[in-house]
């Protein structure tokens, strides 16, 4: 009888523990994910708009104005060009309510947001609330998604539709319900539909599917997710044929596949871990080594989500600063599956013997939290700052004065006026905000080697010449790209008596300190 009373007290002494940890782990969830979303949001909206627009950017706002019907830009900016037309139709919707760069990187910065919510919602379902919590937390301070999701890009839509393809995939491994996969092909035609390269994870989804040897998977069901696919996808074939221009998809592929390289091979293994964040990696592959006795069809579809995407891009001749973003919430929920359960009082004892026993185990992985979230989220602070730097990675922000410029051609310029720039990059920065045609000398007359997006100018003599282009921009940033075409607009100018009209200057220290006046954009005035 006594014994019975003994067990009966140290059950309720074990149950009486073990509530107080759940209630200390929900209560330290509900922190870490008040953090993410507060966190998040800050570094997606501070001075968001302290630049004005880089050339990508402004071909997707100039898009998204001719759908809202914008006067003068509607007649500048094709609608078809190069990608799908989803995100541009959203912003169509919010510029049609308030039409400004401010109301559209906002609307970028929000989508952002919500992928927060989805590594959260992935992470939770994967691992618990705990590990879902982490992984918003670093998915909302990475360096990484927070520079793309403040700009008008096309990639932080996609990556919000992967995210949520990878969501859905994760509820049809854990419920094994048809429609969740189903859900997966319909969430994965609209990421297509965002950005055409997402496609590339159909890739990852089959080899998920043919690895996860402990899941159900029917043939039917993979069919029927397919179809679904197929008709989220198919708005934007059909519009192109319909409207004419289905000559524009060839093209761009044609360029796509025969275009140089412009970047090193290494780019990626230079540039992207120190985004993505180096602790936040060091966490990531800790915890496949130790956990790799638990591995299930859970971190098979991880794995094959960042191999996949990492893959191809690698493999692929160009390199764009953003393209491997959709590895990113699956690399957060990994890093944050360790750490969620070192600090899940009620996990540690499924951790290796060896790594469970090790002294202040709790107390190094908190400190190792710490410095990895507050190493992310300095990085990111330093690079949300405004960049006044002639140089930068494409992709990382907005081109300094490019929108004073704007403004000032717009007041001051006639309307009917044509700009030649240095490149395609400035021209669509005068496009957008100077509402005047440009085009840039750097565009190849060659098909294989332009984005069949932009129209060359064949002989700028004879154009000048005739009075067809009336101004010549030299800008810096277009200039330490390609000096020969830099060097070429000012042989121009020179040769037609041009003019300085108007110019945009920064301030910046010297070798020795000193202040100086530096000019980023200079527009001349030509006259044959």
């Amino acid at each position: 009888m006594d014994n019975t009373i003994l067990k009966d007290e140290i059950t309720n002494k074990y149950i009486s523990v073990r509530e107080k940890v759940m209630v200390n782990e929900a209560l330290i969830s509900g922190l870490v994910l008040a953090l993410a979303f507060t966190g998040g949001i800050f570094l997606r909206v501070w001075q968001i708009n302290a630049m004005g627009f880089n050339t990508d950017e402004a071909v997707y706002s100039g898009q998204a104005a001719a759908l809202a019907g914008i006067p003068v830009l509607k007649d500048i900016f094709p609608i078809f060009r190069a990608h799908p037309l989803l995100f541009q139709v959203l912003l169509s919707l919010v510029y049609k309510i308030q039409f400004s760069d401010l109301a559209a990187r906002l609307l970028a910065a929000g989508i952002g947001v919500g992928t927060i919510f989805l590594t959260y919602q992935i992470g939770k379902t994967l691992y618990g609330r705990l590990p879902g919590a982490l992984a918003a937390l670093f998915i909302a301070i990475m360096p990484y998604h927070v520079i793309v999701s403040r700009q008008v890009l096309l990639d932080g839509p996609m990556v919000f539709f992967t995210t949520l393809t990878l969501y859905f995939l994760v509820r049809f491994g854990t419920s094994q319900k048809a429609y969740w996969l189903y859900f997966s092909g319909a969430a994965m035609g609209l990421a297509v539909l965002s950005k055409e390269t997402s496609i590339i994870l159909l890739g990852a989804i089959y080899a998920f599917l043919a690895l996860a040897s402990d899941l159900r998977v029917r043939i039917k069901d993979v069919i029927i997710s397919l179809l679904v696919w197929l008709l989220m996808v198919s708005p934007f074939p059909i519009s192109l044929i319909f409207s004419g221009v289905s000559t524009t998809g060839k093209n761009y592929l044609a360029w796509q596949l025969f275009r140089r390289p412009n970047h090193e091979w290494s780019f990626y293994l230079t540039n992207v871990p120190l985004m993505l964040g180096s602790l936040l990696i060091v966490a990531a592959v800790v915890g496949i080594a130790i956990l790799w006795r638990e591995r299930s069809w859970k971190e098979k579809l991880l794995y094959v989500w960042i191999v996949v995407t990492f893959a191809f891009f690698q493999l692929w001749p160009v390199k764009g600063f953003q393209y491997l973003l959709p590895l990113a919430p699956a690399v957060a929920v990994l890093a944050a599956r360790p750490i969620g359960k070192i600090l899940s009082n009620g996990f540690l004892e499924s951790l290796p013997k060896k790594i469970a026993a090790f002294p202040y185990m709790r107390l190094f992985t908190w400190a190792f939290t710490l410095a990895m979230v507050f190493s992310m989220a300095l990085f990111s602070w330093q690079r949300i700052q405004p960049n006044i730097s002639s140089r930068f990675l494409a992709g990382t922000g907005g081109v300094p004065g490019g929108r004073e410029a704007g403004a000032w051609i717009m007041e001051n310029v006639p309307l009917n006026a044509t700009f030649l720039t240095i490149g395609p990059s400035m021209a669509n920065i005068i496009q957008f905000y100077g509402e005047r045609k440009a085009y840039g000398l750097s565009v190849s007359p060659n098909p294989l080697h332009r984005n069949p997006s932009y129209t060359p100018i064949n002989n700028p003599d004879a154009q000048i010449r005739s009075s067809d282009l009336q101004y010549l921009v030299w800008d810096s940033f277009s200039a330490s790209r390609s000096s020969f075409f830099s060097d070429k607009v000012m042989a121009y100018v020179n040769k037609y008596n041009g003019r300085i009209i108007h110019e945009e200057t920064i301030v910046v220290n010297d070798a020795t300190g000193k202040p100086t006046v530096q000019p980023i954009i200079i527009i001349y005035e030509v006259h044959p």
